[in-house]
């Protein structure tokens, strides 16, 4: 689908290949009207060589995609992937301020030091009660929408990656998720990566998204591609789930000229389909 892909990572996050340029040149053979490079901010206070970039890979980072920008002006944005972690988010937000990025991805990866989503520690849910791992996780992204800190939410429902599911409908702490995000006018993204992960589904479900619309939260697109050949994979699969959500436009990104956040404009759907 000719959307634009604004998940995306590179090398240098210790768990993905390829550079930004890789990416960049998928995307325009592709005819995506947009791509967005954005890396994994280094995790802090602790470095994971699996897991982030390190605090002096950052500089070069954004060199390297602010070059992109000019060579490609109009068509490649600067973006990041920040965690949202209650003790760092201090610290993240400082980090974030020194960096003229277009846009920030929010996203929780953590439940206090467990990585929830990380097949390292997967053996955790066995000593946890799945109910209360859902609940603690939609708290702490609605913690994150309320931060000010991000352009975008996502993988809204990344806690269902390995499959683990509610045994409750969670109806009463889903509505007021989405409350809180449509309060702080973040985007959410259709994240296409969980097809390919044991959940075997988009993130978020089509019941969330439809939630989303009704509460009239904007969404966007991202691939989460660890992988050049991976920009834009499903992305006909996320137009028809928004479009089965009731969305008609989506929310892409226009670059400030002055170096500050992008500019969220509507696009329709109809043109991609």
């Amino acid at each position: 689908m000719r959307l634009p892909d604004y998940h995306t990572h590179t090398a240098l996050c210790g768990h993905a290949s390829g550079r930004p340029a890789e990416y960049v040149e998928v995307a325009r053979g592709l005819g995506l009207p947009a791509i967005g490079i954005a890396d994994h901010l280094p995790l802090l206070p602790d470095h994971d060589p699996e897991l982030s970039m390190r605090l002096d890979d950052l500089p070069g980072y954004v060199a390297e995609v602010e070059a992109l920008k000019a060579q490609f002006p109009g068509h490649v944005l600067l973006g990041i992937e920040a965690d949202y972690r209650p003790h760092t988010i201090s610290d993240v937000g400082s980090l974030l301020e020194s960096y003229p990025f277009d846009y920030v991805i929010g996203s929780v990866h953590h439940l206090d030091t467990w990585g929830f989503d990380d097949p390292r520690q997967i053996d955790e849910y066995d000593r946890r009660d799945i109910d209360e791992v859902w609940i603690e996780y939609l708290q702490l992204v609605g913690d994150a929408a309320e931060s000010g800190l991000f352009t975008i939410l996502g993988h809204l429902d990344l806690v269902k990656k390995f499959g683990f599911r509610p045994t409750r409908t969670l109806d009463l702490e889903l509505d007021l998720l989405v409350e809180r995000i449509a309060r702080a006018g973040v985007v959410v993204e259709i994240n296409t990566a969980g097809l390919h992960r044991t959940v075997g589904e988009a993130y978020p479900s089509l019941d969330i998204l439809r939630r989303l619309r009704e509460a009239g939260v904007m969404i966007t697109f991202g691939s989460d591609a660890h992988r050049p050949e991976e920009v834009g994979r499903d992305f006909d699969h996320a137009a028809e789930l928004a479009r089965s959500a009731g969305y008609e436009v989506f929310a892409s990104l226009e670059a400030d000229p002055a170096g500050g956040r992008a500019r969220i404009c509507q696009s329709s759907l109809e043109p991609a389909l």
